[in-house]
């Protein structure tokens, strides 16, 4: 049985499956540009519908002890968890799931190239580091690296595959505390740069505040790295409108990831201020959603990736968003974000 409100929710939500293409040619300067899955490269054009911050596995055990004892996890029991909520997304019209678990943060290329495998959905995932949360899933090396040595590790996994596997990273996801930069994030964002020229991947930025978004800008840009080639994570995080707009006209991506279903009417306002501003071709919009938890039993409480099929489209409709406008936002923005291209000024 369900209630009435669950009843219009899954109308409007099988009203919008109905009008989600499976994919859509991209812009016209995208076309024949590809992207790395798990599974190996493919056409950019032919990621579909998108949904570009998610995570399937995460692990919040700190680096000092992991290093000691990791947290085990069966990795049949996960599938066995993630697999059903990928098949619903997947009946809903997505069909490109970039995975933005972090190194450090439990990144399985193993499990994922599975879940890619058994789901039948493109799936991403990352190389690079993460000091958000106070450094404390930093690995050592981090630390005593130069800027140089550094991007050699994450250039490194591009080029001969993640933790002696065949996957291959499909973009760099850094991770910033959200203030003005520390001494070891300034290095993250400076290997960022010589990383993103060697190998035309995405840097992913995990911000929040404008603060620390902008001072990466401004090294990218001194490293002649274009905004192009960044994406500003949680920028939902940053209250001033106007940073986003500003950030979106400089050409940067400007991700709102946390959909849920109680933040459904603050996320539709942050994409229809950069609609006014003409910059819904800059804009991101994903969820944030999963994930199976390790050390918890059966992976904890599992956020589904469907809020924003369900319920954030519709919205966006009342709102008088187009369907062109929802195909910009999870076809077309995506395609041009992710692409692998050097990105310089």
């Amino acid at each position: 049985m369900i209630n009435r409100r669950e009843f219009l929710y899954s109308m409007s939500a099988a009203a919008a499956a109905m009008t989600l293409p499976a994919c859509v040619v991209p812009r016209r300067e995208e076309s024949g540009r590809e992207i790395m899955t798990v599974l190996g490269r493919m056409k950019s054009e032919e990621m579909g519908v998108t949904l570009t911050h998610e995570h399937l596995l995460a692990s919040f055990q700190p680096y000092d002890e992991w290093a000691r004892q990791p947290l085990p996890y069966d990795r049949d029991e996960v599938v066995a968890i993630d697999l059903p909520y990928l098949l619903r997304i997947k009946n809903l019209g997505c069909r490109t799931f970039i995975d933005a678990t972090a190194v450090g943060l439990g990144r399985d290329p193993l499990l994922l190239q599975r879940l890619s495998k058994e789901s039948g959905l493109n799936i991403v995932m990352t190389t690079g580091n993460y000091a958000a949360f106070g450094n404390q899933f930093l690995r050592p090396y981090v630390f005593t690296d130069s800027d140089e040595a550094l991007a050699a590790r994450w250039i490194a996994e591009w080029q001969h595959g993640i933790e002696g596997t065949e996957v291959r990273p499909g973009f760099i996801k850094l991770g910033f505390n959200g203030e003005s930069l520390s001494e070891v994030e300034q290095k993250l964002i400076r290997a960022g740069a010589i990383a993103h020229r060697a190998t035309g991947m995405t840097i992913g930025a995990h911000t929040g505040p404008a603060v620390a978004a902008f001072e990466q800008l401004a090294i990218l840009e001194s490293s002649g790295i274009s905004p192009s080639a960044w994406i500003w994570i949680h920028a939902q995080n940053e209250k001033d409108l106007t940073r986003h707009v500003e950030a979106g006209r400089r050409g940067a991506w400007v991700s709102f990831d946390g959909i849920a279903p109680d933040s459904i009417d603050t996320h539709v306002e942050l994409v229809m201020n950069m609609r006014q501003a003409g910059l819904l071709t800059q804009t991101l919009i994903s969820q944030d959603a999963g994930w199976y938890s390790v050390g918890k039993p059966h992976g904890g409480e599992f956020r589904a990736f469907d809020t924003l099929f369900t319920r954030f489209i519709p919205a966006l409709k009342n709102r008088g968003i187009t369907q062109q406008e929802i195909d910009t936002l999870l076809i077309e923005n995506p395609a041009a974000a992710f692409s692998i291209r050097v990105r310089t000024i």
